[in-house]
């Protein structure tokens, strides 16, 4: 073997060791993304600024579904911008957002019980109470429906003070 191919076998090496060692540590690591934060009180895709990424809050509890909601159909609501699928959904939420709008300002409930704040996601949802809870992976919705009253009681005690450190 020459000395070139020596030189770049070594080099070779020493990037599958690191690479090997980064596999390593993400295999071990905690879940990185359970642990990811937002900081707004409702929660908005960051590009489009839209609420719930722009499915309609009213059609889970009418439709029982997630649907997407259209441009015509908008309301500014807490800081973020609704979309609705026709009229009747947007003047429902308008008068009662407090109801339609997700629990929590569309965080994790599970997630808030261990004191983090992880966005739900509108395709993993539950509606408890006459309320709507969205939930960042499906084990945390089903946990979720399994007991709701056990969530809902320490997400609620922990939710003030989680959403005192969120961004006006």
């Amino acid at each position: 073997m020459t000395a070139q191919r020596q030189e770049r076998n070594g080099w070779r090496r020493g990037v599958a060791f690191f690479g090997l060692l980064a596999g390593i540590l993400a295999a071990t690591w905690p879940d990185l993304g359970a642990q990811a934060t937002t900081t707004e009180r409702v929660v908005t895709n960051r590009y489009s600024g839209l609420a719930i990424e722009g499915f309609d809050p009213v059609a889970y509890f009418t439709d029982a579904t997630p649907t997407l909601g259209h441009a015509e159909f908008e309301a500014a609501e807490g800081g973020a911008v609704w979309r609705f699928r026709n009229e009747g959904n947007r003047a429902s939420f308008v008068a009662h957002p407090e109801i339609y709008g997700p629990q929590f300002g569309g965080y994790d409930p599970t997630d808030l019980v261990r004191g983090v704040t992880c966005a739900g996601n509108p395709r993993f949802w539950v509606v408890a109470g006459n309320r709507l809870y969205l939930f960042n992976r499906e084990k945390s919705r089903d946990a979720f429906a399994a007991d709701p009253a056990h969530f809902l009681k320490e997400a609620a005690a922990r939710w003030p003070a989680l959403e005192e450190n969120l961004a006006q």
